[in-house]
């Protein structure tokens, strides 16, 4: 098994990264919205190399602790695998689920083939999400603006675009009366 951590048991120490480019070492800060330097330092940590960082990508004690954590290459190797163990186990028990589950829908779906067979060709009808009826055309040329748009990017069989998230309060601005959906005629 070769891994980086067998690499260092080999090298002496004191250990040093090999230098890379530094990413954001000349970046001034931007005077618009100190919101978005926050965002951008939190997102993306500088790659200065004069301090750890717990976030970042360098820090320059990992590979001494590694080295007095795990003395040997024997027993990084036992570590590995029981953690390549560990996730066997875990994939064969999400597997097991995910079967579990689909024969639940076989089951469902056969179950409903028997009840109403109306119903099963209906929840089974291939559908081509492009296809519009002669009303929907109608309306397509008589609607401008965000709302030709929205009708034109609405997909059949999709969660709605314009429902609003569910919230506690209610808007501010409170509510729109005049709005009308979309209504799709099959």
């Amino acid at each position: 098994m070769s891994s980086p951590l067998l690499a260092l048991g080999k090298q002496k120490l004191p250990l040093r990264v090999a230098q890379t480019s530094v990413r954001y070492a000349g970046r001034q800060e931007s005077g618009s919205d100190p919101r978005n330097d926050i965002i951008r330092r939190a997102l993306y940590p500088s790659n200065i190399r004069n301090r750890a960082s717990p976030v970042g990508t360098w820090r320059p004690d990992v590979g001494r602790r590694l080295q007095r954590a795990i003395p040997s290459a024997q027993a990084h190797e036992t570590i590995e695998r029981a953690w390549f163990l560990h996730q066997r186990h875990v994939r064969r028990t999400r597997m097991a689920e995910l079967q579990r589950k689909f024969e639940s829908v076989k089951n469902a779906m056969e179950t409903l083939r028997q009840v109403a067979p109306q119903l099963y060709a209906e929840a089974n009808k291939e559908e081509d999400p492009r296809a519009r009826s002669p009303a929907e055309l109608e309306l397509l040329k008589k609607l401008k603006g965000p709302e030709k748009k929205a009708v034109e990017a609405r997909i059949r069989g999709l969660f709605p675009r314009e429902l609003r998230i569910p919230t506690d309060t209610p808007p501010r601005n409170g509510w729109t009366y005049e709005y009308t959906p979309i209504v799709r005629t099959p």
